[in-house]
């Protein structure tokens, strides 16, 4: 009857730890499950804010596009004034020369 009883008791003891580890194990699953929740909106929110700093260095980069586009066509035009001043200037030496000439 000892042998039984202890049988019995150890019956029971294997099936309170094996309900203490399921309920256990339990708990670290859900417990995991809501970490990887967590690392998933956290991806997302990762991405989303690496998107809309990819957006804003396209948009810089397209503004500085612009910038340096303005400051080449300024640079052409100056650039044109210049010759034209030359040419004046050009003028201006060569009508000088035919008075000093003539004098």
């Amino acid at each position: 009857m000892f042998d039984r009883a202890k049988g019995i008791v150890r019956k029971v003891t294997l099936e309170v730890i094996y309900e203490v580890v399921e309920e256990r194990s339990k708990e670290i699953y859900e417990k995991l499950e809501k970490l990887e929740r967590k690392q998933e909106e956290d991806f997302r929110y990762l991405n989303a804010r690496i998107d809309k700093v990819h957006e804003r260095i396209d948009q810089l980069r397209r503004e500085v596009r612009e910038e340096i586009n303005q400051l080449r066509e300024d640079i052409r035009k100056t650039n044109e004034r210049i010759d034209l001043m030359n040419q004046r200037f050009d003028t201006v030496i060569q009508m000088l020369s035919e008075v000093l000439r003539r004098s």
